[in-house]
């Protein structure tokens, strides 16, 4: 299975779901970055909700043994250890004789000749999503001191819709001002009937799939490169990476299907500061795989967890700081090659 994602940052994450310890190890990060363990800590925090805690989610400090000196990059390879709750060996027992639908018992015996750990898939998230979350805020900090900045919210869960972000005129503290909710909602009322959806689902032995709605602003026209290196291609890779990612679309996405080309194309103009912007945002922020200088926008659609009564009823609440650190990631590794970024 790989583990790596490799770049001009190069991310390595390693230990299996059955030991006590994982961790990730970070390459090409530029030195001299000051890195923030509190804010780090908080970031990962939130892929369990205070408003719908994951009692799979581990909340254990990270634990830095290198990379890091006085709070600063040194340049040097960043490797985190987490500490992680193994699976029980009863647990290990029942599942080793089912193939549990929605989960990838059958591919992965199959894809490993039966020699894989089945309860790999249980600890599958956590394993995950720890790693990713601790390098994209890591690189979500770095951006921030260029006054580029990266923030999610669940943009729906099952039927039930929260307010989209503005595309076109989308702030600073639109984007940030949902870290703080308990529940990663615009519209609260919205999240109130969500949570109880999920209670509602939770209680009957189901699980909810859901979408959740990116967006980064100040980011500067001209990142990226075109086909294999685009913006789009390395955000996607990252993103598909996350457990559950069944979809993705940038902008308009999908409903451009259904628009005239006239519809469809975004008009340039230049504005009173003489920043060269479009009037509307269809292409999500992104023309032939390079950035334009409008938000990037993105939605990342997450399927159902199996429904075997095991686990959370939906991985979309905590699914959107892994968005974002996917995001992150992508963006500070196309952005080390932009002019005078260090």
């Amino acid at each position: 299975m790989s583990a790596m994602w490799n770049d001009r940052i190069r991310i390595s994450f390693f230990g299996d779901p059955q030991s006590s310890v994982t961790g990730v190890s970070i390459e090409g990060l530029p030195a001299g970055e000051a890195v923030s363990a509190e804010e780090i800590a908080a970031f990962m925090a939130r892929r369990s909700p205070a408003a719908c805690p994951d009692a799979t989610v581990s909340r254990a400090t990270p634990r830095i043994m290198s990379g890091i000196e006085n709070e600063r990059t040194t340049g040097g390879t960043l490797c985190a250890l987490f500490q992680t709750r193994p699976a029980a060996k009863a647990e290990q027992s029942d599942l080793s004789r089912l193939v549990r639908p929605g989960h990838a018992d059958y591919t992965g015996a199959v894809r490993y000749r039966g020699y894989n750990d089945v309860c790999e898939n249980s600890r599958l998230t956590e394993r995950i999503t720890a790693p990713l979350c601790f390098s994209g805020s890591v690189c979500a900090q770095i951006l921030a001191r260029r006054g580029i900045h990266t923030g999610a919210h669940i943009l729906q869960l099952h039927h039930i819709k929260d307010n989209p972000f503005d595309r076109v005129a989308l702030s600073r503290e639109a984007v940030l001002s949902i870290r703080g909710k308990e529940f990663p909602v615009i519209n609260d009322r919205r999240g109130w009937q969500m949570m109880a959806d999920l209670e509602k689902a939770q209680e009957a032995g189901e699980t909810l799939g859901g979408i959740v709605e990116c967006a980064t602003v100040n980011v500067p026209a001209g990142v990226g490169s075109p086909v294999f290196n685009g913006l789009e291609t390395a955000i996607a890779q990252l993103i598909f990476g996350i457990p559950g990612v069944k979809g993705l679309e940038f902008g308009s996405g999908f409903a451009s299907a259904k628009m005239l080309g006239r519809q469809n194309s975004d008009e340039f103009y230049v504005d009173e500061r003489g920043h060269v912007l479009t009037k509307t945002n269809h292409h999500g922020g992104t023309l032939g795989g390079i950035s334009t200088g409008m938000p990037i926008t993105l939605n990342a659609a997450f399927n159902p967890p199996g429904a075997d009564g095991t686990g959370r009823a939906s991985t979309v609440p905590g699914a959107v700081p892994c968005v974002e650190a996917a995001v992150s990631i992508a963006l500070l590794s196309l952005m080390l090659d932009y002019p005078n970024f260090c």
